[in-house]
């Protein structure tokens, strides 16, 4: 997980991933200035401090690079996202049958996402559709199990928002076998940092980047 300023949501969120996965590595990459990083390290995570902040980017790559696992599962540490799904997702990709599970939100409209987000999220999901030759559907999502390999194999650009956008384009690029199933969404905790005029502009731009350059690094 990537956090700022969560200290309303990581301690509970932190707490049902150990209900949930007991055995697993809770990685943290933070660059808050409240109390996120003292509740997570006392809930048991190991928290990784990038401060001044980054980006969205470049925190989500140094979680993804930094992760120790054969699988990384991430999610939001907004308690938006199901924990119950982890295991189910990491056991796919534990077992061969694919290279990336993706957690797809809107597989129909959720009530927690404003329909501005979910229009445009279906929208930017058609064109990668059409440019891919292959039907996906949430290009944002925050919660996906990846197999370590194929993160190192991957040329992403961290810099920027919308980061997602490559890490499920790039896989499908490069022909690895990526798997679609559905999740919930909930009501987030705290407020949303997220900008939409950005993160539409570089969602624009990862998805025609991918269609051009394909994934693997070299």
């Amino acid at each position: 997980m990537i956090t700022m300023n969560e200290e309303g949501a990581v301690g509970k969120v932190i707490a049902d991933i150990r209900a949930a996965v007991p055995d697993a590595e809770v990685l943290v990459v933070d660059s808050s200035k409240d109390r996120t990083p003292e509740i997570a390290e006392a809930a048991g995570a190991r928290v990784i401090r990038q401060f001044p902040p980054q980006g969205y980017g470049r925190a989500m790559d140094l979680a993804l690079r930094s992760a120790k696992g054969d699988v990384v599962v991430t999610l939001d540490c907004d308690d938006t996202y199901p924990v119950s799904m982890i295991r189910p997702m990491a056991e796919r990709v534990l077992s061969g049958a694919a290279a990336l599970v993706d957690g797809n939100r809107v597989h129909r409209k959720p009530e927690a996402m404003p329909w501005l987000n979910y229009a445009a999220n279906r929208g930017f999901a058609a064109l990668a559709s059409v440019l891919m030759m292959r039907w996906v559907e949430d290009l944002h999502s925050g919660m996906r199990a990846y197999r370590k390999s194929l993160i190192d194999e991957m040329a992403c650009d961290p810099s920027g928002p919308a980061l997602p956008v490559e890490l499920l384009l790039r896989p499908i690029s490069m022909g690895r076998r990526v798997e679609v199933v559905p999740i919930d969404y909930r009501e987030r905790v705290g407020a949303s940092t997220m900008q939409p005029l950005p993160s539409a502009w570089w969602t624009l731009k990862r998805i025609v980047r991918v269609r051009i350059h394909g994934g693997a690094k070299g």
